[in-house]
């Protein structure tokens, strides 16, 4: 199976894992959903589909201050717009466009009526809602370590049993069990089911229904007819020259033109000629096939600067490292160099939004401002020279302030005070 797409809708511009989702409207990202799983399974699960886990149910993005549940500081989901139902409609669409499999998310809901623990152990939401009101009879797996510790560079990452922290390994699964998962994901405790269906605990019917679950992909998928990978089919389609074309399309497509000119009605970009380039987190080499790139900005007829959303880098284990997580704009002294370039030569800035950056000054200091969701730099000189008409969408509004942040509703989309560029906001040439 494949472990996506994810259907969270990305409601919190502080969370750490907006990187992988379609966005914060919900219709949006639902309908994106709908068409991955489309495309990666076809029109029914068969030998030539890969199978889709789709993720987070009931979803992921109403984080409290933004924080992740793979951290024990971050497991409570919140919903003070009284939004929960909003996050359903993505997976709505999946259920319409068959996938195969859900996997909830960590977090445990506050506040809205159901038991508060971790989805994986909940009840109310897999079978209540998942199983009974949706009629879900796919194979349903916990998200990664929800019974086990692990052990990651010498420290201990404790088991993301959010309110069942007080149960053994084995009560854990039987919880887990009884709330309706089939499959725990990263877990290699089988002598665990074991123990629980030798003690009467969990009965073998019980076991058996996963089971039968499990077995029906695998055998929708040709797994038992023919298990092995072609390898001359897998030689011919890897890397096709098609293919990195539609990647490198997909590139120049997804970069938004936010800004164009200092003011209205001078517009700066598409560029003409070959101007002389300031650039910085950029390569020499590729920039150099567009302009003539120097290496003092007094020297320069324009600057050209490629900046991230910023974040705060913290300590402990490796997720916690290597996930953008804490304020979204940018401090001291940065900001000051950042401007003093933009007010000494006509600027244009790309930003990496992996999440919602917050930048005010650089939007109206700047005298082009774009956004990238990963693209490399010959994609986005492309757009910037006009060789490419840019033509994308925001798909979440940029924040005007870390105020603006903090006070609007993790659970709501659209709804930051005077947001700097709104959900949707995108120019053309």
């Amino acid at each position: 199976a494949a472990l996506h797409p994810v259907a969270d809708v990305a409601t919190e511009p502080r969370w750490a894992r907006i990187n992988g989702t379609f966005g914060e409207d919900a219709e949006l990202v639902g309908d994106l959903v709908a068409a991955y799983i489309r495309g990666f399974q076809g029109s029914e699960l068969g030998p030539t589909s890969v199978s889709c886990m789709t993720k987070h149910f009931p979803g992921g993005g109403p984080q409290k201050d933004g924080e992740d549940p793979h951290f024990p500081y971050g497991r409570e989901q919140v919903y003070p717009g009284d939004n929960f139902d909003y996050h359903l409609g993505p997976f709505e669409k999946a259920f319409e466009a068959g996938t195969a499999q859900i996997m909830p998310y960590y977090g445990m809901p506050v506040g809205i009526g159901c038991e508060e623990v971790g989805f994986g152990f909940n009840k109310g939401i897999i079978t209540g809602l998942l199983r009974d009101h949706y009629g879900f009879d796919g194979v349903v797996c916990t998200d990664w370590g929800l019974i086990t510790d692990g052990i990651y560079d010498g420290v201990v990452w404790e088991a993301r049993a959010w309110g069942v922290e007080h149960l053994s390994r084995a009560e854990r699964i039987r919880k887990a069990l009884d709330a309706g998962m089939d499959q725990f994901g990263g877990e290699a405790c089988p002598e665990l089911v074991i123990e629980l269906v030798e003690s009467g605990r969990v009965t073998e019917a019980r076991i058996d229904e996963s089971v039968r679950r499990i077995l029906r992909d695998k055998f929708r998928l040709g797994l038992f007819d023919n298990p092995y990978l072609d390898p001359d089919a897998a030689a011919a389609t890897l890397g096709k020259p098609e293919f990195r074309a539609a990647g490198e399309a997909a590139q120049r497509k997804s970069i938004v033109l936010l800004k164009n000119g200092p003011a209205a009605g001078e517009a700066l970009l598409p560029l003409q000629g070959r101007p002389k380039l300031y650039i910085e987190n950029m390569d020499p080499a590729v920039a150099a096939q567009y302009g003539d790139v120097v290496d003092d900005l007094a020297d320069a007829d324009l600057a050209l600067l490629r900046l991230k959303t910023p974040y705060q880098p913290r300590d402990g284990i490796f997720l916690e490292r290597m996930f953008h997580a804490g304020d979204l704009d940018f401090k001291e002294p940065e900001l000051s160099r950042i401007l003093a370039i933009l007010a000494a030569k006509p600027t244009i800035v790309d930003i990496y939004l992996d999440r919602p950056a917050v930048i005010p000054e650089i939007a109206a200091a700047s005298a082009a401002l774009l956004a990238n969701f990963g693209a490399n730099d010959a994609a986005l000189l492309d757009v910037v020279f006009g060789r490419v008409t840019p033509t994308a969408k925001l798909p979440f509004e940029l924040p005007s302030s870390m105020d603006a942040v903090r006070a609007q509703h993790p659970d709501v989309p659209h709804d930051s005070a005077d947001p700097v560029f709104p959900f949707g906001h995108g120019l053309t040439y």
